[in-house]
């Protein structure tokens, strides 16, 4: 037990420790051969910050686990709403969001629309991943053509901000950097895989409860950390655009690769419980976003009871079964 311990906290240093390495290699890169902050933050969006959750469901997936891959998507998604931004707004309350939010918000719910859609049914496709990374390269190209359209990059600047502070790598170090990231962010992935694995063996909780829990809240706690220090500097587009964000990115780009590597089944608890949560979670925040002009204290507290009867009742149901 101590070991399988052991294996996870490890898995999350590495998976941390890699994401970071990754992240600050690839600005360095990008910035030093003229690539403009719009493409920098689009960069650091999609696959810096995502590619823990990315590897964590490849591997879980291939290690005959799907269900910590699909968990690790779907309870991602949950946390980061519930519990991320319940936590940002208890910190200090959220408003003052660019219209941008709004929109993303909104592809976010549609998102999540069709993945409750997938689940109905007993196997999630290849063909259905393909589907996925279609509409998420149509995503990223329209994105990108309305922020130019528009003459501001708010919505990705917003991410490459949040490292302006960083001091970037000498030249050659950016490049070992980026290979050690990869390194570490996929050895990470392996050791929490197989120690989560054991750990739900050990207890008789379903691989799908590991997932939905342990798995996914370690591999969001990058965004966690991110979100909290953009609420402390009162920068509500960052908490917004890295949760909104990395939903989208979550189940269109980690869901999408993970299903054309490795088809998988879908429980029924999948159907019943768990993508209804998050379908549920996208529309209030969607419907918060266009009825309010604040996410104030009152919100994020319940938000995060919200989050937490979700855990009671995920645990619950997990170990009776």
């Amino acid at each position: 037990m101590l070991h399988d311990l052991l294996l996870v906290a490890a898995g999350l240093i590495l998976l941390f420790v890699g994401g970071e390495g990754l992240v600050r290699g690839s600005v360095a890169i990008a910035e030093r051969l003229g690539i403009s902050k719009l493409l920098i933050g689009l960069i650091i969006v999609g696959f810096g910050t995502s590619t823990p959750e990315l590897l964590v469901s490849v591997n879980a997936a291939i290690d005959g686990a799907p269900e910590i891959a699909l968990g690790n998507v779907v309870g991602s998604n949950i946390a980061n709403i519930l519990l991320i931004v319940g936590v940002a707004a208890v910190i200090t309350p959220i408003l003052g969001w660019a219209r941008t939010a709004l929109r993303e918000a909104l592809v976010a719910t549609l998102v999540s629309l069709a993945t409750y859609a997938l689940v109905q049914g007993e196997i999630i496709t290849r063909i259905e991943g393909i589907a996925m990374l279609l509409v998420l390269t149509g995503y990223l190209f329209s994105s990108y053509w309305l922020e130019k359209r528009n003459r501001r990059a708010t919505a990705f600047q917003h991410e490459a901000e949040e490292f302006e502070d960083i001091p970037l790598p000498r030249p050659w170090l950016a490049p070992l950097l980026v290979i050690v990231g990869i390194a570490a962010l996929v050895f990470g992935a392996d050791l929490l895989v197989e120690g989560a694995v054991n750990i739900a063996r050990e207890f008789g909780v379903p691989d799908a409860v590991i997932g939905l829990s342990l798995v996914a809240i370690g591999t969001s706690l990058p965004e966690l950390a991110t979100s909290i220090v953009a609420a402390i500097r009162r920068h509500p587009d960052v908490v917004l655009g890295n949760v909104i964000g990395s939903n989208i990115f979550n189940i269109l780009a980690i869901l999408g690769v993970t299903v054309v590597i490795q088809p998988i089944e879908v429980s029924t608890r999948f159907r019943e419980i768990d993508t209804p949560v998050m379908l549920a979670s996208s529309l209030l925040l969607l419907g918060l976003l266009f009825a309010t002009k604040k996410i104030g204290r009152v919100w994020g507290a319940l938000m995060l009871a919200a989050y937490a009867a979700y855990m009671v009742l995920l645990f619950s149901n997990g170990i009776a079964s």
